[in-house]
């Protein structure tokens, strides 16, 4: 199911009364006081996702514990930044390792997707370690006073995820507690769900024939590149399908071609050489994906995958090393007929050094710098800015031997790209503003494609190793969460 992103639907900062657990007060007890922000971020038939900000307004505590009571049927399925319990309407959430400690005046957040059915409502009161957050600060009474309730066993326990991501989670973990799904999720090189343990891409045996599903190390870990060294040996093998890693399956065989004719047969596109691209992930070897002029895998028709307007974001791991200024190497979004039915009709990343609105269109008006750049193929067009190519003198080409590109467009008003260093560091935007003239609303259809434009425009080149594609426009935070498990994953 799509999630639509729907900004802060609700937002109540709570003034609240009562204290929801037993404490003790005497005369040398610290001051106490709190403010809680709620927001539900998202919401979706059955789901929504929310953010809670915690100000403390008295003394530092270390160690955390905030209550509060769904006043409908709302459940929590998945958290971060905090690790939440709920019993019947009833929940707590309690602090991890890294943000247990609050100052005077001090603010941690946490967030948590959720189910729901008829109401929505944003519950009406908070208490942070007993007090209510009222607001204001409380002064403790020299004699002793209590309240208690009954303690209770949770009867669900949701552990820690998302957008700071402690150790263990993966690509699509972090996209899914930002409320954008990965819909596709695919490497040769890694698993991008911590808990995923199955295939990662198929290769086929020259010399027989013979197929070969290659997996992880571990669950959630490295490609198992020693099945395919054991497998191939002295023979040729070529990567014959690209698993995808969530539950739609929409795995990525070679493309059938399209209006532009691949070399394979009957002119299908070819796959790529199992053996081109060696690489370390975590110390260990692994196996890239090098696309080579008529190298193209898609999926057409593709499951829960954003079609027309709606929103999607994408990401891919790739390199400067090897590029070139044609059309297409791209990934992302195309044309399930797999030929061009016009403007706004794809959604894709183009990484090269093609200036199609400059050098290609018009050489008189040059791209500024020489590339590779991180692009938008829309369709009839890769787009640096709204207005056509690069002519930023602060992008003049983005050179490191593994990249991470990045593209989102959310359908109507905005589109932004951003590239990072994908073994360390941040995320630099490039540009966000709005769609070219023509382009909005966009049309996009739900071919999956890596390798080629839309219409099988396969004589563009590149070094893919991992990516993804989102039902939602991902948040900066979700996206900057993204880049540092990128870069954890120590590429070499």
């Amino acid at each position: 199911m799509q999630k639509k992103k729907i900004g802060a639907i609700a937002a109540a900062t709570l003034a609240l009364g009562g204290a929801g657990v037993a404490a003790a007060h005497t005369a040398a007890a610290a001051t106490a006081g709190c403010r809680a922000t709620y927001t539900i971020t998202s919401q979706w038939p059955g789901g929504f996702g929310a953010n809670v900000d915690v100000t403390n307004l008295g003394d530092p505590v270390n160690g955390w514990r905030l209550t509060w009571t769904f006043p409908g049927d709302q459940t929590v399925t998945q958290a971060w930044n905090a690790t939440v319990t709920q019993s019947g309407a009833a929940a707590t959430a309690t602090n991890v390792a890294y943000n247990a400690a609050i100052g005077t005046g001090a603010t941690t957040s946490f967030g948590f997707n959720g189910a729901w059915s008829g109401s929505n409502a944003v519950p009406a009161s908070f208490a942070l370690n007993g007090t209510t957050c009222t607001g204001t600060t409380t002064s403790p009474s020299a004699s002793v006073s209590a309240s208690a309730s009954a303690s209770v066993s949770p009867s669900v326990s949701v552990s820690p995820s998302g957008s700071t991501p402690p150790p263990g989670n993966r690509v699509c973990d972090i996209y899914a507690a930002g409320g954008t799904p990965c819909i596709g999720a695919h490497s040769t090189t890694r698993a991008l769900y911590a808990a995923y343990n199955g295939p990662l891409y198929q290769v086929q045996r020259g010399s027989d024939r013979q197929y070969l599903d290659v997996g992880l190390l571990s669950a959630g870990g490295v490609a198992n590149a020693a099945a395919q060294d054991s497998f191939c040996g002295s023979a040729a093998c070529t990567i014959t399908k690209i698993y995808d890693q969530t539950s739609n399956h929409n795995d990525l065989p070679i493309s059938w071609g399209g209006f532009w004719k691949g070399p394979g047969p009957n002119g299908a596109d070819v796959g790529a050489d199992a053996k081109a691209l060696p690489v370390t992930v975590n110390g260990h070897k692994a196996y890239g994906i090098k696309v080579t002029q008529g190298v193209g895998y898609r999926i057409d028709h593709a499951k829960n995958a954003p079609t027309g307007a709606q929103p999607e974001g994408i990401y891919m791991v790739t390199s400067s090393n090897y590029v070139n200024d044609q059309c297409c190497f791209d990934y992302g979004s195309g044309e399930n007929s797999h030929t061009d039915t016009g403007n706004a009709t794809m959604n894709a990343i183009e990484w090269g050094t093609a200036c199609w609105f400059g050098t290609w269109g018009n050489p008189k008006n040059p791209c500024v710098g020489t590339g590779p750049w991180v692009e938008a193929d829309l369709e009839n067009g890769m787009y640096h800015t709204n207005t056509g190519s690069n002519k930023d003198p602060n992008n003049s080409g983005v050179h490191y031997p593994f990249v991470s590109a990045w593209e989102k467009n959310n359908g109507t008003t905005n589109f932004t790209l951003k590239y990072g260093n994908a073994t360390t560091g941040g995320l630099t935007t490039t540009f966000s503003g709005p769609l070219p003239n023509g382009y909005s609303p966009m049309k996009n259809d739900s071919s999956l494609l890596l390798g080629t434009g839309g219409d099988n425009s396969h004589t563009g080149i590149g070094e893919f190793f991992e990516g993804a594609i989102t039902a939602g426009y991902p948040t900066d935070a979700t996206e900057n969460a993204v880049q540092r498990d990128v870069t954890a994953a120590a590429y070499h």
